[in-house]
């Protein structure tokens, strides 16, 4: 290995510092794999020594360190580094509970752009992996799980619910379907408060099991920003939500009594600054008050099982996923840089326009399941107009109460544009859709001309999320593509190396190397609090190859 100066500005170590112990290699001990710290920190399965040898500091992997002690013969160690298994970064019990071996999730995004394929390398890879459910007709839904039920078996995935505030009942239908499918865990995302269909998928199959513990069969990750709302998903079931499942017969009063004792949801995910819904927290600042809070809740309530926090939003990254380990963070989620993997059910087009974006290239614009709520979700900017077009429409929402008060020349101006249709061709389309999906929707549009410019609005934002997943050349610059800033991020870790390129992005070679490097720079920072003064650039991870993380990983 290359040996550094202990009196040059590479990698210098304090005179003052005492020795903290001394090393010495183990009998028949194999050649030493690593030629640099850079790589003997890459072997995170083994203990990693700093030795002093004439003046010169040397990485060694393994051998016989005795801490506190100064054999003759041995060499002295200026620092150690233990063994930091990727597998257990988070909490262990996350991964044991689930069936996992890292504790790593992707996140689910809507109209299958979270792909079964992506579940399933996932899956494979020992992670977790959500299906984007969002957006898709309950048949595809349904085709998607007997599907991953035949490729996985036993394999954890898992499903997306996500709050339908203005078509309650395709929410209910698609928690009835994951009950019908045996679908065990469910990402519920974009809640703004505690439906009885999501209480209804976690009390099912709610029994006592022989040895007096409470079994729940469904499991929900919460994904939220705001402290309100993980604080009603680390608590039991509103009971009157429980009444009404009674009432209905989804439940016994048996097992509403049993509900009062668990959390609606054991894991809940901070989602920090991320693509699509997001109310752009810093990651800094919400995760240790969730955290927090959890720790607050486990005491008020005194359940038997442990309320955990994961992270997601801005994790793309060895130094994010280190930073949130760092916090306490149980398991991490991922979602842009699954994007632009090749598994992700979006179209090559936008594979390429993720793979050069910038932190600095998203925005803000109206989301298309909450608009007249005026919910925005985080887009890409760069290389396309929808995020101007779609607020365009919100302020013209705003000022008008129908298309027909809409100014002539506003009017045309859409119809050339966003459009390419008369608006009335395009509530023609849209009242025969709602008339199949949901047919209350149109009966509230005849009678309220706002709402039925709300649904023709709507319309856009929906198609532009369809033209990007396509790849709609035609509609390039209407793409709606959800993005945040982590996107950047990765790109410019990844810049330059084997990742740089769209076709080499799998979610299993960037899972692991997130994963990998979290675990080197963990090691890193071990060695940064004996006082050895590490260059940063030349010891940060860098991508590797999925069969080199994996010979790293022996």
């Amino acid at each position: 290995m290359d040996p550094f100066s202990l009196q040059g500005d590479h990698t210098a170590r304090s005179a003052n510092l005492e020795n903290l112990g001394s090393w010495h290699p183990a009998s028949n001990a194999p050649p030493q794999k690593a030629a640099n710290l850079r790589d003997a920190l890459r072997y995170v399965r083994q203990p990693l020594y700093l030795v002093e040898k004439e003046r010169t500091m040397v990485p060694r992997l393994g051998g016989i360190g005795r801490l506190g002690a100064v054999n003759p013969g041995a060499l002295p160690i200026a620092a150690y580094a233990p063994p930091c298994f990727p597998e257990n970064l988070g909490d262990p019990s996350f991964c044991r509970e689930l069936g996992i071996r890292y504790p790593y999730v992707g996140g689910s995004m809507a109209k299958g752009i979270s792909s079964a394929a992506m579940a399933e390398e996932l899956g494979r890879a020992g992670m977790l992996g959500f299906f984007g459910a969002a957006g898709l007709p309950l048949a595809t839904v349904s085709e998607t799980a007997d599907r991953l039920k035949a490729s996985l078996g036993d394999i954890p995935y898992g499903f997306n619910l996500i709050h339908s505030p203005h078509e309650p009942e395709l929410e209910r239908e698609l928690a009835e379907l994951y009950i019908k499918k045996g679908i065990r865990t469910i990402e519920a995302s974009a809640f703004l408060a505690l439906t009885l269909p999501l209480v209804r998928y976690r009390l099912h199959g709610i029994k006592r099991a022989a040895d007096g513990s409470i079994v729940t069969p469904n499991r929900i990750i919460a994904k939220v920003s705001r402290e309100e709302l993980a604080a009603k998903f680390f608590a039991p079931a509103p009971e009157k939500l429980l009444r009404a499942l009674v009432a209905n017969g989804s439940i016994t009063a048996e097992q509403a009594e049993l509900a009062a004792l668990v959390p609606l949801a054991q894991d809940v995910t901070a989602e920090a600054d991320s693509g699509g819904h997001t109310d752009n927290r810093p990651a800094l600042a919400l995760f240790p008050t969730i955290n927090a809070l959890a720790a607050k809740l486990q005491r008020q309530y005194g359940y038997s099982c442990r309320l955990r926090v994961g992270l997601g939003g801005g994790v793309s990254t060895p130094a994010s996923a280190a930073a949130a380990f760092s916090m306490g963070a149980a398991y991490l989620v991922t979602g842009s840089v699954n994007q632009a993997c090749v598994e992700s059910g979006t179209s090559d087009t936008v594979r390429g326009m993720l793979a050069g974006t910038r932190q600095a290239d998203v925005t803000m614009a109206p989301a298309a399941d909450m608009f007249e709520m005026g919910v925005t979700v985080q887009v890409l900017k760069r290389g396309t107009m929808f995020p101007m077009r779609a607020q365009k429409l919100y302020e013209i929402y705003r000022a008008c109460s129908s298309l027909d008060d809409i100014p002539a020349a506003e009017r045309e101006k859409l119809e050339k544009t966003m459009f390419q249709a008369s608006l009335a061709d395009i509530w023609h389309d849209t009242r025969a859709f709602f008339a199949k999906r949901d047919p209350s929707q149109v009966e509230r549009a005849e009678r309220d001309p706002k709402h039925l410019m709300a649904l023709v609005f709507r319309w856009y934002l929906g198609m532009a999320a369809h033209w990007a997943k396509d790849g709609a050349e035609e509609r390039r610059m209407d793409y709606q593509v959800w993005c945040g800033p982590a996107m950047g991020a990765f790109n410019e870790w990844a810049s330059g190396s084997f990742l740089d390129a769209p076709g080499n992005r799998t979610v299993e070679a960037v899972a692991l190397n997130i994963l990998h490097g979290a675990a080197a720079l963990n090691r890193a920072n071990f060695l940064s609090s004996q006082g050895i003064e590490l260059r940063m650039d030349e010891i940060a991870p860098q991508p590797l190859e999925i069969a080199q993380i994996k010979e790293y990983l022996c």
